[in-house]
């Protein structure tokens, strides 16, 4: 007879706060895990600018060595979000103020692109999902709920790469945004922001209902401009969060 597997055990998860799935997982797996989950964290400000953090604390809530851990943080630090000194510990990295703008640009002209294409190809039951995600946004700006507002954002521009036929174009911007995406959650809590981004939305809406490939485009791009505008007075109003240009 075939020897009888380990009993497996359970793997406690730090997002669920208890026992999501039984198994060791492999290191590579517990590692994307963990990954995903600082990362969403980080990009969220829950952990800020600062903030120190613990491999061995991270290690014991998710029940796994420290291995995957570090193989987490380090990709963390390739991606600029965490920084590691050696003699003192690891720490969420500041804004890097020098980076928002070429990161918008490049953002910008990808969505622009995205935008034309989806108002040129969209069917009438997606131009229908994009409007049920801009009522999630409508929803969530009027219970105040800014994560569900980000994610409904999130979605709706992921949407539009997608009804252009190009969703590895998002995956591509999801890269290049990460530290704008921080400075986003900075203008969020200002009154009335989030009934902006709604406006410029429904002007996008607009255009790609009327089929106006050109008019979408551009309001695609003033939509985006607009987070150039935000970035002097978003680091006047929260100069911990960002870096200090030399």
């Amino acid at each position: 007879m075939p020897a009888r597997a380990p009993k497996a055990l359970p793997i406690k998860s730090r997002a669920s706060g208890g026992y999501r799935r039984t198994g060791r997982p492999r290191t590579a797996t517990a590692a994307a895990r963990i990954y995903a989950d600082l990362r969403a964290e980080l990009v969220s400000l829950q952990r800020q600018p600062g903030d120190a953090i613990s491999e061995a604390e991270i290690a014991l809530s998710y029940g796994v060595s420290r291995t995957p851990v570090r193989e987490a943080i380090l990709k963390l630090s390739d991606e600029g979000l965490v920084e590691i000194f050696p003699q003192s510990g690891i720490f969420v990295s500041r804004i890097p103020l020098t980076a928002l703008p070429e990161a918008i640009i490049v953002r910008r002209s990808l969505e622009e692109t995205t935008t034309r294409m989806a108002t040129e190809r969209a069917t009438a039951s997606q131009i229908l999902n994009l409007q049920s995600i801009l009522e999630r946004q409508r929803e969530a700006d009027a219970a105040g709920d800014r994560d569900a507002f980000h994610r409904a954002d999130e979605a709706f521009h992921g949407t539009i790469a997608d009804i252009a036929g190009h969703p590895g174009i998002w995956k591509l911007i999801l890269q290049v945004k990460v530290h704008v995406d921080r400075f986003r959650r900075l203008t969020l809590p200002q009154r009335g922001r989030m009934a902006e981004v709604i406006a410029e939305h429904e002007v996008i809406m607009a255009a790609i209902e009327a089929r106006d490939a050109a008019a979408a485009g551009i309001a695609m791009a003033r939509h985006l401009d607009r987070l150039q505008a935000d970035i002097s007075a978003t680091r006047h109003n929260n100069p911990e969060f960002f870096d200090q240009p030399k």
